[in-house]
């Protein structure tokens, strides 16, 4: 089996990031199911998921945003420290004030205010900072080896993938445990998303700050 070209590796981390974005109850799947118990519809939850990557989409295009518009006017290696340094002070933000900040909707919410709500809870969450360590080598590529592309559809595509996994696995979740398993699962089978996610945002910082 031949092994997988370095150059894809960013772009499968980028899709496991939106897998572990979708596995995590607070960025979707559970409001789904909440929200398709409630009105006792089995569509809502096949439709749910769509505003709530729309939103989470938004969000971390946005801090993209940032960070390229950053990379063009600041050095690079400025940029990399002061991301890596301020993604760990999220995380430290994070386990210590994260719990009272929840975004909260009421299960009347439509889809607008679905994907509002995901806007907000990725923002809160940091969601887009995660990727600011995969988007450096993507966006500015050593000049060894130059991008084929300009940073700006580079990310645009870094986005594109992460949604795409992130909403692929929100669905896949939100319709299993309507379908099959239930939500009897989440007490007999729960792990803490938060301190993972808070340890999630802090590796990322390392990284950047090692790299």
């Amino acid at each position: 089996m031949s092994p997988v070209p370095s150059e894809l590796w960013p772009w499968l981390a980028l899709a496991g990031l939106g897998a572990f974005h979708g596995l995590n109850p607070a960025m979707g799947w559970l409001f789904a199911v909440a929200l398709g118990l409630h009105r006792h519809s089995r569509h809502i939850v096949w439709l749910s998921p769509l505003p709530i990557a729309l939103g989470h989409a938004l969000s971390i295009a946005i801090v993209a945003g940032a960070f390229l518009w950053a990379g063009f006017v600041i050095d690079l290696r400025a940029v990399r420290i002061g991301a890596g340094l301020f993604l760990i002070g999220w995380a430290l933000y994070h386990w210590r004030y994260g719990h009272r900040h929840r975004v909260r909707v009421g299960m009347q919410a439509g889809l607008v205010a679905l994907a509002l709500w995901s806007f907000l809870m990725a923002t809160t969450h940091g969601a887009g900072l995660m990727l600011w360590p995969l988007l450096m080598p993507l966006c500015f590529p050593a000049a060894s080896q130059p991008s084929s592309v300009g940073p700006w559809l580079t990310a645009l595509l870094a986005i594109g993938i992460h949604t795409l996994a992130m909403l692929t696995v929100t669905t896949a979740v939100a319709v299993a445990v309507y379908e099959w398993v239930g939500l009897e699962i989440l007490r007999r089978a729960w792990f803490n998303v938060d301190l993972i996610w808070t340890l999630a945002l802090f590796l990322a910082g390392a990284l950047l700050l090692l790299g």
